[in-house]
């Protein structure tokens, strides 16, 4: 996937580059009601955007930020402006970042003509139009090119929505050349379509999560192109269940069986080997139970069951894996040369189901393979153990890495001009 990047931009001084980034970063209250009560509680997205920024400034470029924050659902929501995100880029930078309080009209145009090189300019949340999430072309479209008309260069760095086929994301590209790649993009999709199109070997591919059916077509792309396929949480009780375990009442998909068992004979023909839990963590409790139990910080009952038992309780509730399976698993770690993991292998927000994937995290941080994290809930565990700057590349896609590791076409790569 050859597109031309930043680095393929010639004089840059005094250009307008509008650039699509990811700051939907985390913040708390998660709903919050004004625009002073926003607390940033992770800043890793803006933190991945700074090479892009401080090359366009060092360029001489106006720099112009776009970005979403939140589910405004069209309309504006105070809680979910930027000023936080501004200010906290301000600090990065050690530069004041001026924000607007729309992204299109008579304000933003006079901020931007009153830029001079190396200024960064913030626009408001893109979402609080709904023509940026809209799938009709005839309102969709209009937006599209009103954002386009404030730069004379675009440059998606958003990796996390290029799966998104909005406005900002990728329908600006038609009224807005060039439109290249950014530092981050570029580096998503150099290191991930790396490890589908040329992997180093052995190759092993770590999948959990709860959302059995997102991660389906995963499995089926990476069949052939792994040598070992773990499998771990949620994503791994239907094919228990094929494998006619019993798994109570835990989470799992009645809809994707047949999937499940095809992929289990597509793999069973393939040099993938798909290695499943054999002992797991549970409680008799359902997961819903759980969580509101360890907010009130009462008592969980735990039980430790081997899934080749004879007799095994039907109302258990399967949330991590056992330390067999841990110590299985990590066979498997430590003799590969590259790994992919995406999805927690348990319930890891409560302590009792969280062993599971901080030993897999730890295991993965003092490994010699390189190792990919594939975003979402397993990037924000190694983050939480510390073990950030072990990994050799965290993607900043949840998403998106998903659907890339599938072998869809991202809307908002697509889009960009080729080398």
């Amino acid at each position: 996937m050859a597109k031309k990047t930043i680095d393929d931009l010639l004089d840059l001084n005094d250009k307008r580059v509008l650039v699509r980034v990811d700051f939907n970063v985390s913040i708390k209250p998660k709903l919050p009601t004004t625009r002073d009560e926003a607390v940033i509680t992770d800043d890793t997205r803006i933190q991945a955007a700074l090479p892009t920024i401080h090359k366009l400034m060092s360029e001489g470029a106006k720099v112009i930020l776009m970005s979403h924050l939140g589910r405004p659902d069209g309309q504006v929501v105070e809680g979910l402006r930027l000023d936080c995100v501004a200010k906290r880029l301000g600090e990065l930078l050690g530069k004041p970042v001026k924000k607007v309080d729309d992204c299109i009209g008579s304000e933003v145009e006079t901020a931007i003509d009153g830029m001079q090189p190396g200024d960064v300019l913030l626009l408001e949340n893109v979402r609080f139009h709904a023509e940026e999430e809209s799938k009709d072309d005839t309102i969709r479209l209009p937006f599209a090119e009103k954002l386009a008309k404030l730069g004379d260069v675009y440059i998606n760095d958003a990796f996390g929505t290029a799966h998104r086929d909005h406005a900002s994301t990728a329908s600006i590209a038609r009224f807005l050349q060039p439109a290249v790649a950014g530092f981050l993009m570029t580096k998503e999709i150099e290191k991930l379509g790396d490890a589908l199109d040329n992997p180093e070997h052995p190759f092993v591919a770590i999948l959990g999560g709860a959302k059995v059916k997102d991660k389906l077509k995963v499995i089926s792309n990476l069949i052939d192109k792994v040598d070992y396929l773990l499998l771990g949480g949620g994503m791994a009780n239907p094919f228990l269940q094929v494998m006619g375990y019993e798994i109570g009442r835990s989470i799992t998909d009645p809809g994707s069986i047949e999937a499940v068992r095809g992929l289990m004979q597509k793999a069973a023909t393939s040099k993938t080997r798909l290695v499943m839990p054999i002992d797991v963590v549970a409680t008799n409790m359902s997961t819903d139970d759980v969580i509101a139990a360890n907010k009130a910080k009462t008592h969980i009952p735990v039980g430790y069951i081997s899934l080749d038992a004879e007799e095994v309780d039907a109302n258990f509730n399967i949330l991590d894996i056992g330390q067999e399976t841990v110590d299985l698993f990590k066979l498997f770690v430590e003799r590969a040369s590259l790994i992919l993991w995406n999805g927690p292998v348990g319930l890891f927000e409560v302590d009792e189901f969280s062993s599971g994937t901080f030993d897999i995290a730890e295991a993965l941080a003092n490994t010699d393979a390189f190792t990919i994290i594939g975003g979402g809930d397993s990037a924000a565990a190694v983050t939480q153990m510390g073990y950030a700057n072990k990994m050799s590349f965290i993607s900043t896609g949840g998403g998106a890495s998903l659907e890339f590791l599938e072998g869809k076409p991202l809307p908002g790569v697509v889009v960009l001009d080729e080398k």
